[in-house]
């Protein structure tokens, strides 16, 4: 059968659908991903991107970590592409039962999808470390430097998971338990290398596990389908 026929006959049969996407899924809306050539980790800064978004250089470098963050990590503009558009119609015919994204850009949410699951955070979400006052990304790109609370004076950090920072324990459970009861679950735009989320996989017992991914990943052996394509051309051919 043929590898797009099938992957709509699996859907097709589904009832609980769980989508484990990474950043290959927002290529296509014009987010860059990490780990491409043209990704992230491959240009040149003075310091590597992994090292600018941690902790400790969030801590110690705060307006340069700021200053990478306002240029590469908020993509505003960005608009949802036929990925996060069709399974947000899937999730709303009954058929998708969650998204668990890496990704931090918020575009599933844009689309119309519900249940996501935002390992990473999100961009969207930013709160000052003294009073709690959350604000929206647009605040945080019109800021100049370092980004104060205007009402207490607090320093303001993005909702998103540095390196050497743990992954939000609701949220992963959340994710999990979504995984555990797939009976379908589809990996996008993911090199499953980057772990704890890539262990995910290991919590799927369903039927059938599909990876939708340019490049080889290390779970193509356990899948039934690997498709190889961009992911939002594939989802867009497959009719609810």
């Amino acid at each position: 059968m043929d590898e797009r026929k099938q992957l709509q006959h699996i859907i097709s049969g589904a009832k609980r659908l769980v989508f484990f996407g990474g950043a290959g899924v927002s290529t296509e809306s014009g987010i860059p991903d990490f780990r491409s050539v043209d990704g992230l980790y491959h240009q040149k800064y003075d310091v590597p991107p992994e090292t600018i978004l941690s902790r400790t250089y969030f801590e110690q470098h705060t307006e340069a970590f700021y200053r990478f963050y306002r240029d590469k990590m908020l993509c505003l503009d960005a608009k949802p592409n036929a990925a996060h558009r069709k399974l947000a119609e899937l999730e709303m015919a009954g058929i998708l039962s969650a998204v668990v994204t890496q990704n931090i850009d918020g575009l599933h949410q844009k689309a119309g999808s519900r249940n996501v699951f935002e390992l990473h955070g999100s961009v969207h979400r930013n709160y000052c470390q003294r009073c709690g006052k959350c604000f929206d990304a647009a605040w945080v790109l019109h800021t100049e430097g370092v980004p104060h609370c205007p009402d207490c004076g607090g320093l303001v950090k993005p909702d998103v998971v540095l390196y050497e920072e743990s992954l939000p324990d609701e949220t992963v459970s959340g994710a999990l338990d979504a995984i555990q009861k797939a009976d379908v679950l589809i990996v996008g735009g993911t090199s499953l290398n980057v772990y704890p989320a890539a262990g995910f996989l290991r919590y799927f017992h369903g039927k059938h596990l599909v990876i939708l991914n340019r490049d080889m990943t290390p779970a193509d052996g356990m899948a039934e389908l690997c498709i190889r394509d961009k992911i939002g051309e594939v989802l867009d051919e497959i009719r609810v």
